[in-house]
């Protein structure tokens, strides 16, 4: 049976792995009766709400910043089964998945804070790494990109960040790596670096484009392990 390994970022778009990325990516693995595994790392992040708040300055209030853990926030998603990213071994799995959320630009790595300055967390990197010399797939959704751009911008990989003249995509040029435009369920193929990555909300208005794109993703995925 195909393992595939998750790493999540917490939990809710704006500060986590995004839930509805996350569960396409799932279904689509087990829908192939695949099993996959998610991973988190450990750390504190800073809470961003989920719905609009009014300005406070204007109320002449300052809102406090909570804090949580990735590990802890990322266990929801995953119904509790989830081991820390320190656990990964690529030697046990098919394939590394990357669901996207604005958690992959502000825990997994520093793109939402320092643009084309950006690092990527040790733990990330090092699965990454472990997973591309192992010559293992990779697959990756939304902003989630950013991050292998960083890691493996030096090797001129492919990725899609929806457009090509972006924020996102002109810093993954930077890197070195080459984009391509993609369409909401469209996916960006780098048969040569085992690299499979899809816009999701980067472009996609709608949750039906997120599922097709995730399907699609994890069905160019099965033609590789």
């Amino acid at each position: 049976m195909k393992k595939i390994a998750v790493i999540l970022s917490g939990c809710g778009n704006r500060d986590g792995s995004e839930l509805q990325e996350s569960l396409s990516l799932l279904l689509a693995i087990d829908k192939r009766g695949w099993q996959y595994q998610c991973f988190a790392p450990e750390g504190y992040f800073e809470v961003v709400p989920h719905i609009d708040v009014v300005d406070e300055e204007e109320e002449g209030t300052v809102l406090d910043i909570e804090q949580r853990d990735i590990f802890v926030e990322s266990a929801r998603i995953a119904r509790g089964n989830i081991l820390p990213l320190s656990d990964y071994h690529a030697a046990d799995y098919d394939a590394l998945a990357l669901p996207g959320g604005m958690g992959a630009a502000r825990n997994l790595s520093t793109f939402a804070f320092d643009g084309p300055q950006m690092t990527v967390i040790d733990g990330v990197t090092d699965a990454l790494l472990e997973t591309f010399r192992a010559k293992k797939p990779i697959i990756a959704m939304c902003i989630a990109p950013m991050v292998l751009a960083k890691v493996f911008g030096k090797y001129g990989i492919h990725l899609t960040l929806g457009a090509d003249d972006n924020a996102a995509a002109k810093t993954a040029q930077g890197f070195g790596c080459q984009t391509e435009v993609c369409g909401p369920t469209d996916i960006c193929v780098d048969d040569e670096h085992k690299i499979i990555t899809t816009p999701a909300y980067m472009a996609a208005t709608r949750i039906s484009e997120i599922f097709a794109g995730g399907e699609n993703m994890v069905a160019k995925l099965g033609e590789w392990i």
